[in-house]
């Protein structure tokens, strides 16, 4: 019977995700709809790109995470946010939000690359989960029945500052990829109302959007990668005591 229902069971999840995207006619007006779908459409656009980087850093030679293409990243950025956000720049601009995605996916490489040797079935576990938590937190954000989490502002700042201080003065490495966890899942609720309320005021820019969604999607993903290593390694230095100690 088991065997029988886990099915249903997770057509059942998709299904409520599909029917609480659907429901939001209810709530956003017209204009916003159509913005968020330019937005979410996109970001999963973007994330095939960074999907793409990282596997040219993972299975081939061609391109390696290094520092002149972080460089790169932040150029691509500055073009995007200095080429005016008008219909004839739309492709050029786009053109830049892919390559700013191919790029953080290639310098995501060398975390996915350590991943992939203690156990290869995190990076799919981190992916999935970041995908829940991502769609939970922005549900959250778009059925909120008020703009309370755009007030995440000031707190998220001083928070990521914080969080900056830690990484250089604390050796709790683990306690600040909890915290940063924590802040990036505040940043989707705290953008995702930023991006509808600027619709609301009129800013159609969907491809800034879609990488301010993007940046929050990659750390939740990237700060997962780190939890799960850790506590694969963990587990594993565990079983090899245990094995020592039997012996």
């Amino acid at each position: 019977m088991a065997a029988r229902t886990a099915p249903n069971d997770s057509t059942n999840i998709f299904a409520n995700i599909g029917r609480a995207f659907s429901s939001l006619d209810d709530k956003l007006e017209k204009r916003q709809k159509t913005h968020l779908k330019n937005v979410y459409g996109s970001l999963a656009v973007g994330l095939g790109s960074a999907a793409v980087g990282a596997s040219v850093h993972l299975f081939t030679n061609i391109l390696r995470a290094n520092f002149l293409l972080s460089l790169g990243s932040i150029a691509l950025m500055f073009m995007l946010m200095s080429t005016p956000a008008v219909p004839e720049n739309q492709k050029k601009r786009f053109g830049y939000f892919l390559g700013f995605c191919f790029i953080s996916g290639v310098s995501t490489g060398p975390l996915l690359e350590h991943a992939m040797m203690i156990n290869p079935t995190i990076i799919l576990t981190a992916f999935l989960t970041t995908a829940f938590v991502f769609t939970c937190f922005s549900l959250s954000a778009l059925y909120a029945p008020s703009t309370k989490y755009l007030y995440l502002g000031g707190t998220l700042a001083s928070a990521s500052m914080a969080l900056l201080f830690m990484a250089i003065f604390t050796r709790y490495y683990t306690v600040m990829m909890w915290m940063g966890l924590g802040i990036s899942c505040a940043f989707i609720l705290y953008d995702t109302q930023l991006i509808v309320e600027k619709n609301r005021m009129g800013d159609e820019d969907y491809i800034w959007h879609s990488v301010e969604l993007f940046i929050d999607f990659i750390q939740v993903f990237r700060y997962l990668v780190v939890l799960l290593s850790q506590k694969e390694e963990k587990r594993e230095n565990n079983r090899r005591r245990n094995e020592r100690s039997a012996y």
